[in-house]
Order: C-alpha cells, then structure tokens, then sequence
C-alpha cells in the first residue's frame, strides 16, 4: 500500500497509465483497421455512410469509454448547410410510421429532432421511406438501416471469425475480437454539423476564467454533432469541441492530464472495474472540466497529491448525488439513468479512498 502523500505515488500511477496507453493504443490499431474495412463496404453499399477513415495519429471517429467498451462515430453524407429549426414539433412514430399520441415526453436536454428541411442541401436518399417519416429522419429507421448494412458488411467482408453482432436495440453494437482480448463496439451514425453551435449549448457561462475568450471561439468554430442513438430522438455531441480542450490542458505547466489519468487508473483498477462500468472515461473527463472552471489559476495545478485529491471530491460528490452536469448542455444530467446501485457502490469506495488515500493497484 502506498499513501497518497508518499512522492514516489505520482510515478507509480503514472508507470502504470504509461502501460495503459501502450496496451489501448494497441487494440485501437486493430480495432479502426477493422472498422474501416467495415465501413469502407457500408459506404459502398449505401452512399449516406461514410468510411471511417485509418489514421496513424488521433482518430477523431473513434472514443475510448473503457479498456473494452469504445464509441465508433460513423459520419454520414449528403446532409449540409445546417440551420436550428424555427419551431418544434412534438412527434412519434413506431417505425412503420404510425403517428403516436403525442408527446410520449419531450426531449431531454441534450436530444432534439431532426427536419431534412433543416440542411440547404440534401441527397435525395434523405427523403427515402427508409429513414423518414413525413419530413423528419428518424434514428431508430437511420438505425434499422446502419444495422442490416453492419450485418452485410461482416459477411461481405468475410469478418465473421472477428467481428459478431451483440443484440442491442437500439444501439448497433460489435464484439471485436483482438490480439489483447474481446471489444465491445457501440457504432454510432452521425451528422457533422461544422458550420454552426447547437442554441442548447449555451457556454460558457459568464465570468468564467477558463478556457480563454480566444479558445473558447476557436472551439465553437468547430460545430457539433447529432448521434443516432435512440428511437426518436438525435444526441448532441461535443467530441471535437472536448478533444481540443484537452488538447491545451497543460500549457502552464499543469498536472491536469496527469491527475485525469491517474483518476482513470484508479476507476478501472480499483474503484470501478468491469467490462460495463456505471462511471466512463468520458464521466472523469467532464468532471475534470467543471474543476478546471472551479479552479483557473495555475497555481491550482502545480502539486499532483492536492490536485488528484480535489479530483476524487468533486467525482464523489456527483456520485452519491447522482448528478453529473453535461460540460456544454448544462440541463443534461449524465448520471441521470446510471444504475443507482452501482453508484452507491462506488460513492463507497471514493469515501473510503478520501478518508485514507491509500493507493493498491493490482
């Protein structure tokens, strides 16, 4: 056991973060090869899905949640000239196009629907009985459509040995078996929206510190994206938008990166293991960011032990509360459908951890 005030705790974390990264980086490799195989044949086949392009450096289409457990976006074409929709219409259709009674309920705060007639220019696929229903384009048909074509593509591809279907609806989820052991793929249609920032997105707050007035434009420059994860509704998504703030995190001179990675360590090897866990990578992301806001100044990012601490409390305290706001859609709770159980499970942990840091890696 080592205390978290011992000094060599920084480089005994960080040593193992170093595997970490050598170990992800790895299946990653293997992973987007099959991946753009994959999609690569789905563009082929259906001109509205792009390939998932191969890159030796950072592929932006592709977010580690857990060692086993990745999001793959899947760009889509011939949707663009974005613009918010003047009003809203409340609908629901099963998916042969039945009008529900309506509202079922109203979109959370980080769903909306989506209109054709909201891009200037479309493909005349868009329009198509297979993805729309009077106007708008439907998840739960973009992905009824997505999942047949996965299907195909294994087989075309002759992939079946690797890649296996899992039955998730909605979601369009793969097994992947690698060389270091089985992935779990969520692969997720999306529509790139570079040219504008979503209204619901109102960040940042005023007379906030952090980013920079000049980052946080050079940020908003970028756009957003809407997933296709769910029956009715798109899901706003802020990949791009959170990878360049973590690009710059540390050009004070900070440990900001170092303590998220070491917060990551601690979740996946002691606090919340698992193939599944209720708390992701891209939780301890967000939760680093609202620190960062909390805490501006250098000063506050200079010695690792304090840092990671305050790190952990912020984490508990969204824990046990079951509240973790959206870093840019602010009345988003990410928390809000995590299993209550193993949430009070881990709350117990990072107050056990709090009151002795005492740091046991396996």
């Amino acid at each position: 056991m080592k205390s978290l005030m011992e000094g060599n705790l920084e480089d005994c974390l960080l040593n193992k973060v170093d595997l970490r990264r050598q170990w992800i980086s790895q299946m990653v490799e293997e992973v987007q090869k099959i991946v753009h195989h994959l999609t690569t044949e789905i563009s082929y086949q259906d001109i509205r899905f792009q390939a998932v392009l191969y890159s030796d450096t950072y592929n932006e289409n592709i977010k580690v949640l857990a060692p086993t457990q990745l999001l793959i976006t899947v760009p889509m074409r011939g949707l663009a000239g974005y613009r918010e929709a003047g009003q809203q219409r409340w609908r629901y259709y099963t998916l042969q196009g039945t009008r529900l009674p309506c509202p079922l309920r109203d979109p959370e705060g980080l769903q909306q629907w989506l209109e054709v007639e909201q891009f200037l220019k479309s493909l005349w696929q868009w329009h198509e009985a297979d993805v729309n229903i009077d106007g708008d384009i439907v998840p739960a048909k973009v992905l009824q459509v997505f999942r047949k074509l996965v299907e195909n593509a294994i087989e075309t591809c002759h992939l079946s040995g690797k890649v296996s279907m899992l039955m998730d609806r909605p979601a369009v989820r793969v097994a992947v078996e690698t060389s270091t052991g089985r992935v779990e793929l969520e692969l997720t249609p999306s529509v790139e929206i570079p040219t504008a920032w979503s209204k619901k997105a109102r960040w940042p707050s005023c007379l906030k510190r952090w980013p920079s007035a000049e980052r946080v434009q050079c940020i908003k420059s970028f756009g957003f994206s809407l997933l296709a994860c769910s029956n009715y509704h798109w899901q706003l998504s802020f990949l791009r938008a959170e990878h360049l703030l973590l690009e710059q995190l540390d050009e004070d001179g900070g440990c900001r990166r170092k303590c998220l990675q070491a917060m990551r360590q601690m979740k996946e090897d002691v606090w919340c293991p698992g193939k599944r866990p209720v708390i992701t990578s891209y939780h301890l992301q967000t939760v680093l960011f609202w620190t960062c806001e909390k805490y501006p100044h250098p000063k506050d990012w200079r010695v690792f032990s304090r840092a990671f601490l305050r790190l952990v409390r912020k984490l508990h305290k969204c824990v046990s509360q079951h509240f973790l706001k959206h870093y840019f859609v602010r009345k988003s709770n990410l928390l809000r459908y995590a299993n209550s159980g193993e949430l009070g499970a881990l709350a117990q942990k990072l107050a056990f951890f709090l009151k002795n840091p005492q740091i046991s890696l396996p």
